[in-house]
């Protein structure tokens, strides 16, 4: 599996970006796909999670009600929808893969990813 993200870009406090994340090579209809993002100088973290069959999600907290994450099986694409920008949202964002189907409470920890896609860069201007 191989996963392009793209979507990224320079965008003022209070507005909007769409990520999508192209899955080529998946063959399973199970599995999750997450994003997480790494702002300069701290830790990668968890942003969103959704299971390919099920569309269930998991949401940190600090994007609840601003972030929506969405699948599209047909197009194997996972989508990032950001609203609601706050200068702290600015990272490089990274989708993510995993073939396992993990529990809910789950869904944010980097074990069960076992593909990367290569980031895309998100700033928000203050």
């Amino acid at each position: 599996v191989q996963l392009q993200a793209f979507g990224g870009g320079l965008v003022p406090a209070g507005g909007s970006l769409r990520l999508s994340c192209v899955a080529s090579g998946r063959t399973s209809s199970s599995g999750v796909v997450g994003w997480f993002r790494q702002a300069p100088g701290k830790e990668r973290e968890p942003v969103a999670a959704i299971r390919w069959s099920s569309g269930s999600t998991y949401y940190a907290d600090s994007v609840k009600g601003r972030f929506t994450i969405s699948r599209d099986n047909a197009k194997n694409t996972v989508y990032l929808q950001m609203n609601s920008l706050k200068f702290e949202d600015t990272a490089v964002y990274y989708c993510a893969a995993g073939h396992r189907t993990p529990a809910m409470s789950a869904m944010r920890l980097e074990a069960f990813y076992d593909y990367w896609g290569q980031g895309t860069q998100v700033t928000v201007s203050s």
